[in-house]
């Protein structure tokens, strides 16, 4: 695929021949990421598996840019990552990525509504929408009762259900979720799984999940394992579609 075949918005996610490595306490290298190639079509959602320290974690971060690649190319959005200085990619960063991760990192100063509208006031949009859009996404979520709840006074459930709501406050084309529900109850955790599929359908959203939760990954059209810095069809011989490069 062309770089402006991955423009188009159809595949707004796409890694070419990723590596990465860290250097290690006597100054080895150690090789996280060895040469993955990944594309994720608008609208479908993925579930990367593997043992815990495979590097999993590593890979969502670099493919929504919080951590640049050691070599290979990440697009976001039709650009490529590595090409675009530090303020532009904060931007993309913004609007075009919604993060998820285990502990749901909301500001508890401010209430459900504000750090829903956060991300969209940093973005430039209008307050009066924010607030509006923030409400709607709230009701969507369960929570139009809880709005002006700081985190403290909200249950770990709802903390994570305004952290998707948060993420997808600037209606990003990519939702990457980093065990999402790996610190809830099963009956809470499929309660979030159900908000969170629910809200990717409706928006047409690219989701890449990272979790050790079968259920979770079980729901989701794709399924591929992380082993060895590799990243494969997962071996259990669960069903696997669409493009893996």
């Amino acid at each position: 695929m062309s770089e402006r075949d991955a423009a188009t918005g159809d595949v707004p996610v796409r890694a070419e021949r990723i590596e990465r490595t860290f250097t290690g306490a006597t100054g080895e290298d150690i090789r996280v990421l060895r040469g993955i190639d990944l594309e994720v079509e608008r609208g479908h959602t993925l579930a990367i598996v593997g043992p815990s320290g495979a590097g999993k974690s590593t890979l969502l971060h670099v493919l929504g840019g919080l951590d640049l690649p050691s070599s290979g190319r990440i697009w976001l959005d039709g650009r490529e990552l590595s090409a675009l200085p530090d303020l532009e990619l904060a931007r993309i960063r913004n609007g075009y990525v919604g993060f998820v991760f285990q502990f749901h990192h909301l500001l508890r100063d401010f209430t459900a509504l504000e750090n829903v509208m956060m991300p969209q006031l940093i973005a430039g949009i209008d307050r009066r929408r924010a607030r509006q859009r923030a409400l709607d996404l709230l009701a969507q979520v369960g929570l139009a009762g809880r709005v002006e709840h700081r985190p403290a006074k909200l249950s770990g459930g709802e903390q994570q259900r305004v952290a998707v709501a948060r993420a997808l406050a600037n209606e990003p084309p990519v939702l990457l979720a980093d065990e999402p529900s790996g610190n809830l109850d099963q009956e809470t955790s499929e309660r979030l799984h159900d908000v969170l599929f629910e809200l990717v359908r409706d928006h047409g959203t690219a989701l890449v999940v990272v979790t050790h939760n079968a259920s979770l990954a079980d729901r989701c059209d794709r399924v591929l394992e992380l082993r060895d810095g590799v990243l494969r069809p997962r071996s259990t011989g669960a069903t696997v579609s669409g493009r893996v490069g």
